[in-house]
C-alpha cells in the first residue's frame, strides 16, 4: 500500500490556499497536512494506526470525540484530502433530516461515478435516533466515509447501531506549549499568517495567550489576531497591557449540560467524600467560573450533606440549607462565599453513608416483600368495630415501659421479622448512636428469647 506523501489538490477542498485576507486567521492557518497538526501526539504519532490510514488514503468511518478546538474538523478535512475524496460538512445544529437525505443522495451519485465522499457531521450528538439511523445503510455500502464530531461522550449520546459501524477516536485538549508553537507559526507565516505584518510579541505573552485558550487552538489564534489588531497603533508591539484587554472576562471550558459538567460535579462530590477540602474548593470554583448555576451547586451540596455526612454530623445538613438560603438572599458574588464555606465544612467533617445505605436497604425490602399488612398491635382503633377486630390489641405504650422502651414489641410486619438496616459508623455523632443502638438491639433480641 503506497503512502501518499502529500495530500492531493482539489479546487473543492476547503483547505486550499486562496490568500483571502477576509478569512479569520484561525481558518487561514488550518493545517494542510498531518505534519502541521499540533497536539494529538498519541492519536497521530508516526506509525500509529490512524496516521497510517490517513496517509495511505484508506480511511474508515469514525467518531471524533474531543473538546472544542482540538482539531476534529481539520482532521476530517485531511482525511478527504489524503483520500482524494469529496468533502461535505453538515451541522446537526443547523441541519434536519431533509438536508441529510439530500447530502446522502448526492454522495450516492458521486459514489456511482467512482468518487468517494467524506461526510463530516459536526455536533453529531444533537441528531436524534431517527436522524442518526439515516446514515447507517450508506456507511454499510461505503457510499460515504462518515466522520462524526462530538464534544459529548458517544456512549451516552449516540445510538449503538451507529457506534457499531464507526471507530471512536478520542482527541485531547491541545497543551499550552503546542498551542504556543501554532501561534509562533502563524506569526512567521507570510502567506497565510501574520508574517507580512509588523507584529512583535514575547514568548511569555504567547504562552499567556495559549494558556488562556484553554486547549482550543482556534480560540488562541483568534485571540492573537485581535491582539495584533489592537497593537497596530503601537508599531505592532503586543504588550501585557494589550493582552489585558484581549483576555478580559474570559472563561474556562465548561458545558452546562454535557460531559464536562458531569465530570466536574463528580470531581467535586468525590473530593468532599474523600475529606479533601482543597480539591473540593478547586472544583467548586471551576464550576462557578464556567457558569454553573449556583442554585444547582447548592442543591448538590445539600445532597452531599445527607448522603455522605449524614448523622455523623447532623449540623452539615442545616449548614447546607442555610448557605442555600444565604445565596438566595445575597446572590453572586457575595452568596458564593456562603456556598464555598459549606464546601470546606462538608469536606472537613466526619463522614457517614449509614443513613443512605439504610434507606436503600429498606426500599429494597419494600420491593422484595410487597404489600405487607401492618401488625394489629401497631394499628389505631378509633372505632368499636376496629377494637373488636383486634386493632391496637397488645400494643405497649413505650413511655410506660421500664426504661421508656417496650423491648419485646416488634415494629415490622409479622411475615418479615426484625430487620437491621442502619449500621452507624464509628465516626462523629454516630459513635454514640451506634453504642446506644447496639445496646438496644441486644436487649430486644434477649427479650424475644433470641440467642439463648
Amino acid at each position: 500500500m503506497a503512502r501518499r506523501t502529500a495530500p492531493s489538490q482539489d479546487s473543492r477542498d476547503l483547505l486550499s490556499v486562496d490568500n483571502d485576507g477576509l478569512r479569520p486567521l484561525a481558518e487561514r492557518m488550518r493545517p494542510r497536512s498531518v505534519d502541521e497538526m499540533v497536539g494529538q501526539r498519541r492519536l497521530l504519532a508516526p506509525g500509529s494506526a490512524l496516521r497510517r490510514a490517513v496517509e495511505s488514503g484508506r480511511v474508515h468511518s469514525m467518531i471524533l470525540w474531543g473538546p472544542p478546538g482540538c482539531g476534529k474538523t481539520t482532521l476530517a478535512l485531511l482525511l478527504a484530502r489524503y483520500a482524494d475524496a469529496e468533502f461535505k460538512a453538515i451541522s446537526a445544529v443547523l441541519s434536519g433530516l431533509p438536508e441529510v437525505r439530500q447530502v446522502l443522495a448526492e454522495a450516492a451519485h458521486r459514489f456511482a461515478d467512482g468518487r468517494r465522499t467524506v461526510l463530516f457531521v459536526d455536533e453529531v450528538h444533537r441528531f436524534n435516533k431517527t436522524q442518526q439511523d439515516a446514515f447507517l445503510p450508506h456507511i454499510e455500502r461505503g457510499t460515504i466515509i462518515f466522520v462524526g464530531a462530538t464534544t459529548e461522550n458517544p456512549s451516552f449520546e449516540l445510538n449503538s447501531a451507529l457506534l457499531s459501524r464507526c471507530r471512536v477516536h478520542v482527541m485531547e485538549a491541545v497543551s499550552p506549549d503546542d498551542i504556543r508553537h501554532s501561534l509562533r507559526r502563524a506569526l512567521e507565516d507570510e502567506e497565510r499568517g501574520l508574517g507580512a505584518q509588523p507584529v512583535h510579541v514575547g514568548d511569555d505573552l504567547l504562552l499567556q495567550i495559549a494558556t488562556a485558550a484553554d486547549g482550543d487552538v482556534r480560540r488562541a489564534l483568534t485571540l492573537l489576531e485581535i491582539a495584533a489588531e489592537l497593537a497596530a497603533d503601537e508599531d505592532g508591539q503586543i504588550t501585557a497591557a494589550t493582552l489585558a484587554q484581549v483576555l478580559a472576562d474570559r472563561t474556562r471550558r465548561f458545558d452546562k449540560g454535557g460531559e464536562q459538567f458531569y465530570d466536574q460535579i463528580s470531581a467535586l462530590h468525590k473530593s468532599v467524600r474523600s475529606s479533601n477540602p482543597d480539591a473540593a474548593l478547586y472544583w467548586f470554583a471551576r464550576m462557578l467560573d464556567g457558569g454553573c448555576d449556583p442554585h444547582y451547586l447548592a442543591r448538590r451540596l445539600t445532597r452531599m450533606a445527607v448522603e455522605d455526612i449524614g448523622l455523623a454530623d447532623p449540623r452539615a445538613l442545616q449548614m447546607s440549607v442555610d448557605a442555600w438560603d444565604t445565596y438566595d438572599r445575597l446572590g453572586s458574588p457575595e452568596g458564593d462565599l456562603a456556598l464555598a464555606q459549606v464546601v470546606i465544612y462538608l469536606a472537613s467533617t466526619a463522614k457517614s453513608n449509614a443513613a443512605y445505605a439504610a434507606f436503600n436497604a429498606a426500599k429494597a425490602d419494600v420491593v422484595e416483600h410487597g404489600t405487607q399488612d401492618v401488625p394489629l398491635h401497631l394499628r389505631n382503633a378509633p372505632t368499636k368495630l376496629m377494637k373488636q377486630l383486634g386493632y391496637s390489641k397488645g400494643y405497649q405504650y413505650d413511655h410506660d415501659a421500664d426504661g421508656g422502651i417496650a423491648l419485646d414489641q416488634t415494629g415490622f410486619p409479622d411475615a418479615m421479622g426484625e430487620r437491621v438496616y442502619y449500621q452507624p459508623v464509628e465516626r462523629g455523632l454516630e459513635l454514640k448512636l451506634g453504642e446506644k443502638l447496639a445496646r438496644l438491639r441486644a436487649q430486644r433480641a434477649q427479650a424475644r428469647g433470641e440467642g439463648e
